[in-house]
């Protein structure tokens, strides 16, 4: 069994936002894999069960708002005793990246993520795969609001075919592991 796990905030308010990422490509995957499959309310998260070929995977998305998804990633990888090193992903997104640019990771730091340090806090542990999309950097407006903006005109453009690109690297990561989907998808622009 896989976890993975979209990060994002709840509410319509923050729909389609650019700190919402995780939660559109935890939407598509959804779609793809557990379509008809309806979420149901499980580790502080919205909670569906799924298939990629003949792996059994869980899409979690956090419902306790980004900076304290940690509580729900360590609720569901302890209630499940996965091996975090091989069974959860976390997709995120990353103002240090171009807009549609996507990078799988084996481990590492948060990077100044505050969903991703909660997760490590929780976890106690930095040694889990993440797949960070690019929303480029937020330049002269304050990174909160940049966040929590929605993508201009251009970078849809981008963020498009990055979304499809990170379903396909969430599916490598399930099905052949981080270092297959790592050489797949790790480039310097998904368009």
């Amino acid at each position: 069994m896989k976890l993975i796990v979209g990060l994002g905030n709840p509410g319509a308010a923050y729909h389609q936002t650019r700190h919402n990422i995780g939660f559109e490509v935890l939407d598509r995957l959804a779609r793809r894999f557990a379509p008809g499959v309806i979420a149901r309310s499980k580790f502080q998260g919205a909670l569906l069960e799924g298939q990629m070929d003949d792996q059994r995977i869980l899409l979690l998305k956090p419902t306790t708002y980004m900076n304290h998804s940690g509580r729900a990633v360590a609720e569901a990888a302890h209630f499940y005793k996965l091996p975090i090193e091989s069974d959860l992903l976390v997709i995120v997104d990353d103002v240090a990246l171009p807009c549609g640019q996507i990078r799988m990771r084996a481990e590492g730091s948060s990077g100044g993520h505050n969903g991703l340090t909660d997760i490590e806090q929780h976890l106690k542990s930095v040694e889990y795969a993440r797949l960070r999309l690019g929303i480029d950097p937020p330049g002269l407006i304050p990174q909160k609001d940049y966040v929590l903006g929605k993508f201009r005109p251009d970078q849809l453009e981008l963020i498009q075919p990055a979304l499809e690109d990170a379903v396909a690297a969430a599916q490598c990561w399930a099905l052949h592991g981080c270092t297959e989907a790592m050489n797949r998808f790790n480039r310097k622009n998904s368009a």
